[in-house]
């Protein structure tokens, strides 16, 4: 076997490097054209080194960059404005059966005597392009299921900063995403809890104990009004990447918490119905038995005598008595309405024609204005709300105001208005203005506008209060409008 030179030996080696490389080998000359095209290079495009040698290198391009090589390599050589001559980018690549896929170029320059030469490396990147691709879509699938939850999703990191924060938690807590993402979750918490979270998370990274990851429980969150609702936590740990991060998935709770108010309500009702018959039945009668015997024995005084004096006084508090049952009664067991075509804006009047002789409305102006079609109610019990609204805001104005009723059609519905220019009422009065008994006045059982309430609501209808800035009082009742049939419903 005859020896090789040590130059022989050279070009030994470094032809068997290009051939075993794994990436592809394409050297140029200054024309484009192909000179050298390894075996992984072959396996790249599909070209096997004979078909392709002596050809031009934008062959292996797609348009529009095989149509622009020529003219780059051309710029390149008068200029030396190199784009991608010695360095690397990402660029596309064409198989002989014309498709594309991604590879890494890096070009660099020789010279061999007077000729200029230019070598490619060519990785393939079409198995980090599938990689990437199938991250991705499971990234926007994740996202998907993410934003298109019914329950708020909120990830948070170590610190309690907010990471992510999906459509439904944005609908929860009424903040937009951008609003709150790298600020303490905290922030979605009322006092104490707000005070407290951080030491708790420090603690479970400290001690491993924990209170609420890992499990539910029912919490508290605060929306960005201020408003406080009640909702289900869930909470899960996630670790990757060397970092921890929390999950938290919240439920709104409000809905089921105010059916349960109301089911409260209800059995209280129950109950209270229950009493109610029995004072009816126990007290009722045997107070009208008293206040008949007094009148008997009034009668038989001398009409100036003191001791008439106190049987009349006898007599107004049985009667103050028997009106307390009475409110109670209706509050209670309130009469199944009789429906029929009722004309709102004079029986407003009517009412407060009758109230005329009470004191606390004798220096309150009453104003009614507006109307509306007939609305399908009772009149009598009609007239009792609208009784009961007039006294409270009259009472509310120390007897001394005006009372202004607006009167419209809003779509199927009757609103009325009764808006006085009192002082307007405390919001943790409002909160309880419907519970019944509840009073902030030194006389009155508290019954009014909670049986206002229920009669409004046994008529299909709505009450509301509010209290304008500007000061006083509005209390708002939607009643439906007459229509034909709605008096046999």
């Amino acid at each position: 076997m005859q020896s090789l030179d040590p130059h022989g030996r050279a070009t030994q080696v470094l032809q068997a490097l290009i051939d075993s490389a794994v990436d592809g080998i394409i050297v140029i000359d200054a024309h484009g054209r192909i000179e050298t095209f390894n075996p992984a290079a072959e396996r790249l495009f599909g070209y096997p080194e004979a078909e392709i040698l002596g050809r031009n290198v934008s062959m292996l391009m797609p348009s529009p960059y095989r149509e622009e090589h020529d003219g780059y390599l051309a710029r390149y050589l008068q200029t030396g404005d190199a784009r991608i001559i010695g360095s690397g980018r990402e660029v596309t690549g064409l198989r002989r059966d014309g498709t594309t896929f991604p590879l890494h170029l890096s070009v660099g320059e020789m010279s061999l005597g007077t000729e200029r030469k230019f070598t490619g490396i060519v990785h393939d990147l079409s198995a980090r392009v599938q990689l990437e691709d199938r991250l991705r879509a499971s990234e926007e699938q994740w996202r998907s299921i993410v934003e298109s939850a019914v329950d708020g999703i909120v990830v948070i990191d170590a610190r309690g900063r907010i990471e992510a924060f999906n459509a439904a938690a944005e609908r929860l807590f009424g903040y937009d995403a951008s609003e709150v993402v790298g600020r303490n979750v905290a922030m979605l918490m009322p006092s104490p809890y707000r005070e407290e979270h951080d030491g708790y998370l420090a603690r479970y990274f400290s001690t491993g104990h924990a209170e609420i990851i890992g499990i539910g429980r029912e919490v508290t969150g605060v929306r960005r009004d201020g408003t406080t609702f009640p909702l289900h936590l869930s909470v899960g740990e996630i670790a990757s990447g060397g970092r921890r991060r929390f999950t938290g998935i919240l439920h709104d709770l409000s809905a089921r918490v105010q059916m349960e108010e109301r089911l409260r309500e209800q059995a209280a009702l129950v109950r209270l119905g229950e009493m109610a018959a029995v004072i009816a039945h126990e007290i009722k009668n045997p107070l009208a038995g008293i206040r008949g015997a007094v009148q008997v024995i009034g009668g038989r005084l001398p009409v100036e005598s003191r001791d008439a004096a106190i049987v009349g006084e006898i007599v107004a508090r049985i009667d103050t008595l028997n009106s307390l049952i009475q409110d109670l009664l209706l509050f209670a067991r309130p009469p199944q309405p009789r429906p029929v075509p009722v004309e709102v804006p004079p029986l407003i009047s009517m009412t407060a024609d009758l109230l005329g002789g009470d004191p606390a409305l004798k220096d309150v102006d009453i104003r009614v204005e507006g109307g509306s079609l007939p609305v399908v109610g009772d009149p009598e019990l009609l007239k009792i709300v609208f009784q009961n609204l007039l006294v409270n805001s009259a009472q509310a104005m120390r007897g001394r105001g005006r009372i202004q009723v607006s009167i419209a059609t809003i779509d199927s519905l009757c609103r009325i208005a009764f808006a006085d220019d009192g002082p307007g009422i405390p919001p943790e009065v409002r909160e309880r203005i419907f519970v019944p008994f509840f009073t902030t006045k030194s006389r009155g059982t508290g019954l009014g506008l909670p049986t206002a309430k229920r009669l409004v609501e046994a008529h299909q209808g709505s009450i509301r209060v509010e209290c304008p800035t500007g000061g006083g009082t509005v209390v708002t009742i939607h009643l439906p409008l007459f229509t034909s049939g709605a008096a046999r419903a």
